[in-house]
Parts: structure tokens; sequence; C-alpha cells
């Protein structure tokens, strides 16, 4: 299975947007693509529910060798053997979740300035999502932070940071440019009209352009 760090694309399989019933065909083209990370977003789902989801994706996401991971939801993560959860600013602590979901799970946190990113390393998150950068409906009540402080974050946190807030094919290569050297990208992979296609450009501007 692959550690954060050695992932550059991480894609999300959001309910939001995708029917629970393509859920699984929806995942299988992701990961076709190249997507290195696949997190579940279930938003107001029982958790029964989302045992059975996570259950159809975790043998392609293991063939892949792709860590599964649950939004919310740390305890969870045992019962769905997803690899690990990620969690908001309003969510608990990392050593909450970490006891909940079991040892050896992964836990992200979703940082919104360079403070909460500094507090997430010090928490020991395994990774941070950063952002978000540009305006976003996935994100409605936080203001963008723009591209400015991508490196400066980059400097102060050495765990594996994945950038996210509107972030598209589109404007990855000025994202990229900014300093980011793995991004999160939602919308632009689920409502692409060919996702593995999207998912590959997007995985060779990260390996071709971002730093390490």
């Amino acid at each position: 299975m692959r550690a954060p760090g050695q992932c550059r694309l991480y894609g999300i399989l959001d309910l939001g947007y995708v029917y629970v019933n393509d859920a699984a065909r929806i995942a299988s083209r992701m990961l076709e693509g190249g997507v290195d990370i696949l997190q579940l977003r279930a938003k107001g789902r029982p958790a029964g529910e989302i045992l059975d989801i996570a259950g159809a994706l975790l043998s392609m996401t293991a063939e892949a060798g792709v860590p599964l991971i649950l939004n919310d939801f740390p305890e969870l993560v045992a019962p769905s053997h997803a690899s690990g959860a990620h969690i908001g600013q309003d969510d608990g602590s990392i050593a909450r979740a970490r006891r909940l979901a079991g040892e050896g799970s992964l836990i992200g946190r979703s940082t919104h300035s360079l403070e909460q990113a500094v507090a997430a390393q010090q928490e020991g998150a395994d990774y941070i999502g950063f952002g978000p950068l540009f305006a976003t409906p996935t994100k409605p009540d936080y203001a963008p932070i723009g591209l400015d402080m991508i490196r400066r974050v980059h400097e102060l946190v050495r765990l594996p940071i994945f950038c996210i807030g509107g972030v598209k094919l589109e404007n990855l290569e000025q994202v990229v440019a900014a300093g980011a050297a793995r991004v999160v990208i939602v919308s632009g992979i689920l409502k692409a009209d060919d996702i593995v296609t999207y998912s590959r450009n997007a995985k060779k501007i990260l390996l071709t352009h971002a730093g390490g």
C-alpha cells in the first residue's frame, strides 16, 4: 500500500456528485486513471451504508495498492478495513481519531491556514489537506486562500501536503508552479467526460512538473 509521501493525485469519491449505485464504477475509473489515494466522502449517510460502499471499493483499492480513506468516521475504519480517516478542524484531535481508527491507520487533517497546518503536524497527522486554494462548492463556508502560501506551508510542514479546493486540470500547472507537489481534485475528476484520461493528464502534470 502506498504511503502518503509516495502519492501525488488524491481523488475523492464524493457521494454529493456520484450516485451510490454508480460509486464502484466511478472508483474503478479513477483508479485506472492513476489516482494514488481514494477517499470516500459520504456526508449524512448512515454508518451501515458507508460500510457497504467501502466494502465494495476495498478489493479494487487493495489490488491497486491505493489507500482507501474515509472522510470523517474514524470509528468505521477498522470494521470497513479502510486504510484510515480524514478529519476536519471540528472533528476532534488526531489522537482521538487514531484511537478510534486503530493502530497503523492513516489520519489526515484538513487545514485552512499556516497555523492550522503547523498544528496538524505537531498533533501527529500523517498528511494534511491545505486549502481551499480557490472558491469551491465542496467547501462553501471557507474563503479561498489563494496560491501565495503554498511555498511557505511546504517550508513549515514536513508532512505530505495535498493542496485542495477548486483544483482542476485547467489550473493545475498554475498550482504546481506556485509550489504544490500533491493535489486533491474532486469535481474536476467526477464531472469529467472521460475520468480515466482526465486523471492521467493530471497525474502527468504532477509527475512532470511538481517538486518532491
